[in-house]
């Protein structure tokens, strides 16, 4: 946990954690159900996870990341975003109202585990900010027309092949 937030409301998924981890010992559970991480999840955590000093608790390797996700409406178009602890404690001052999910994702055998989650803001009500155009917008245009560096992309291999 870390130092500068002003967490409230937090929510400890320890007890939800563990009893995912006795079920998968005992077998009640399979290795399957219990480390099912996503593609994208495990590839966020890859690039944009922190390192832990924690062991995965199934396949015991030091490969632990730790993702932080913010969701709340104040957000915008920047909910479901993942947020570093720098960015969180500007965030604090900014909106209102938040919620951030702390989630451990194992590179290696893929556990994924929401470890706790809690409120940021200064309660402030805000209007979502206005949306800014960014670089995903420009990737798919309606009727599946692909946009952007794909074209770029497309018209190079066409040249390619004269």
């Amino acid at each position: 946990m870390s130092s500068g937030l002003n967490r409230r409301d937090e929510i400890d998924y320890s007890l939800d954690r563990r009893a995912t981890l006795q079920a998968l010992f005992r077998g009640a559970a399979s290795a399957a159900e219990a480390c099912d991480a996503d593609p994208y999840l495990k590839r966020a955590a890859k690039h944009h996870g922190e390192q832990t000093k924690r062991d995965c608790p199934v396949c015991r390797k030091r490969e632990i990341r730790e993702l932080r996700y913010v969701f709340g409406d104040q957000l915008g178009q920047y909910s479901g975003r993942i947020k570093s602890i720098s960015e969180l404690i500007e965030m604090q001052s900014q909106y209102g109202e938040f919620r951030v999910y702390t989630v451990e994702v194992c590179l290696e055998c893929d556990w994924n585990h929401i470890i706790y989650s809690f409120l940021l803001g200064d309660g402030k009500t805000r209007k979502p900010p206005r949306k800014v155009h960014t670089l995903e917008d420009d990737d798919i245009q309606p009727g599946n027309k692909v946009k952007s560096w794909h074209i770029h992309e497309g018209i190079l291999r066409e040249q390619g092949r004269r």
